[in-house]
């Protein structure tokens, strides 16, 4: 059973991806994820989203250094950002410190800065590509255990991170939850990117007939790992409505919910699916 939002509900909004150019200097990224929070908040956007490891470079060294507990430096500028801004703010994500633990955390804030969801990688991120790409997220972090998805006076939204977007289940468990949009903060590389970074965004939107934003850092050549870049946001009928180059951006869409329930309309799979056959259900809730 597929959960419908209330009708009062406004029907279309503004959303806002940050493409931030991170450096190795906490400070500065935290500065200028303010500062375009703030123009994006005065282009309209009622819902921004942050990328992946927005303070802090990308890497397994750099996670313990990074750190921070939640409530900390990086959360309270996140916090202080939406509330002075009045949106939602999908604040990327951090390398998060609780006890012995680190995690890949993902923090939303509402308009009035208190947090909503925290959100800790539920996938991590262990590749082994070779000749090409190796990385092993679990040699320093620990996976989350909750799906996480927040309200909005416009509709429900379900969070992931980056290799989260790879597992269609949690997506269509988010979509039968009755999330309209998804959220994926994510730092796809050199490889995965030109290959699948669009091709699962459309993937995850045309099959639970959603929309699908990403929020990439901005591609640093420099870097010791280079991400992709390429934030985009795909619609319900599985188009790229707005998608960045590699270089530090903000992008803009409208989320059209009446559009959405259209699509559903015409092509009716959510009522048509056969769970008699089949079904696909969650174990830990939020």
């Amino acid at each position: 059973m597929y959960l419908e939002p209330p009708p009062c509900w406004s029907k279309l909004f503004s959303l806002a991806v940050v493409q931030l150019r991170v450096s190795k200097i906490k400070a500065d990224n935290l500065g200028r994820a303010q500062k375009l929070v703030k123009e994006a908040a005065g282009q309209g956007a009622k819902v921004v989203v942050l990328p992946e490891c927005f303070n802090s470079p990308y890497g397994t060294g750099f996670f313990a250094e990074y750190a921070e507990k939640i409530p900390g430096e990086s959360t309270r500028v996140l916090s202080e950002a939406a509330r002075d801004c009045g949106v939602y703010l999908v604040g990327g994500s951090i390398p998060e410190k609780d006890g012995e633990k680190l995690y890949n955390t993902c923090s939303v804030f509402g308009p009035d800065g208190k947090l909503l969801v925290k959100h800790r990688k539920i996938h991590l991120f262990d590749i082994d590509v070779p000749g090409k790409i190796r990385f092993q997220e679990s040699e320093t972090l620990s996976p989350g255990n909750r799906l996480s998805m927040f309200e909005t006076p416009f509709c429900k939204v379900g969070v992931g991170i980056c290799y989260d977007i790879r597992f269609a289940e949690l997506a269509h468990i988010y979509a039968k939850k009755g999330c309209q949009l998804l959220v994926y903060p994510g730092a796809f590389n050199m490889t995965t990117g030109p290959a699948h970074w669009e091709l699962l965004q459309r993937g995850r939107a045309v099959d639970n007939q959603v929309y699908v934003a990403t929020a990439s850092p901005a591609r640093d050549e420099s870097a010791s790992y280079v991400a992709w870049g390429h934030s985009s946001v795909v619609n319900p009928w599985g188009e790229v409505i707005v998608k960045a180059g590699p270089e530090e951006s903000v992008v803009y869409a409208d989320i059209d919910l009446q559009y959405l329930a259209d699509v559903r309309q015409q092509i009716p799979i959510t009522t048509q699916r056969r769970n008699d056959l089949y079904s696909v259900n969650s174990v830990q809730e939020g």
